[in-house]
């Protein structure tokens, strides 16, 4: 039985006064990829930021690697092994792609011997980041620009790794890299908790899924399952919106 990475109980949450997560139940085991589907506004964004803490209020429980994470700071949670690459990539500008991946690693205390090795992995996985290590990163396309983003959160060292939006304005042929690059990722024994509005992409790529509407977790199953399910399908093709069956 595979060990309960991460599991959130009754996860509330939002933004001042606004309340955008009503009671979320969710978890991820050690290895595997799951997705978090939804339409735009469903609360997705918010969810991974409540994990984070990103200045999300939050109630209920968020356990990792059976610590209760629950109101821990940021830096507390990154060290835990939780790294989170955020909607838009949010690269730094002016500094080349190799400083870019660096900051990833810049909380990490386990040598510069292992920094430099985990930098060669992340250029073996986007070869093309090895092609422009000395570029501004600011100055990429935007599938490099993601590539760039997903291995500065590698260089972290993580054992969760929240991506964000993987696909957003990007061309199919780029999102199909990028998927491929997830699974190496994961067969390394990274976790990874995608954040999707592309349904298809998201099932083909996890092995479980949670469809979030309107801040509740709505479905949840496998992804083989979610894929033939009618609310699924239906929201996917903008017929109708989901709603707990």
């Amino acid at each position: 039985m595979s060990e309960r990475l991460l599991e959130l109980t009754g996860v509330s949450g939002g933004y001042g006064d606004i309340q955008v997560l009503w009671g979320v139940d969710l978890a991820v085991n050690a290895g595997d990829m799951v997705c978090l589907i939804g339409s735009n506004g469903a609360g997705k964004s918010t969810l991974l930021r409540c994990i984070s803490g990103l200045g999300v209020w939050s109630k209920g429980r968020i356990a990792f690697a059976g610590r209760d994470m629950s109101g821990r700071p940021a830096a507390d949670i990154v060290a835990a092994g939780i790294v989170h690459v955020p909607e838009g990539r949010r690269l730094f500008r002016g500094m080349s792609v190799r400083d870019n991946l660096l900051m990833g690693a810049y909380a990490r205390r386990d040598g510069a011997a292992a920094i430099r090795r985990d930098l060669e992995v992340v250029y073996g996985i986007f070869p093309r980041l090895a092609e422009r290590t000395g570029q501004d990163a600011s100055t990429l396309s935007g599938g490099e620009q993601q590539m760039c983003a997903i291995g500065r959160g590698i260089m972290a060292a993580p054992r969760l790794l929240m991506i964000d939006e993987l696909s957003l304005g990007l061309a199919p042929r780029l999102v199909e890299e990028l998927g491929e690059a997830l699974i190496k990722i994961n067969r390394t024994g990274v976790s990874i908790l995608l954040v999707e509005q592309d349904v298809i992409t998201a099932l083909e790529l996890a092995s479980y899924g949670f469809v979030l509407d309107r801040g509740r977790i709505a479905i949840a199953g496998a992804a083989r399952e979610l894929m033939v399910n009618p609310l699924v399908t239906d929201a996917y093709l903008g017929a109708t919106a989901l709603a707990v069956s």
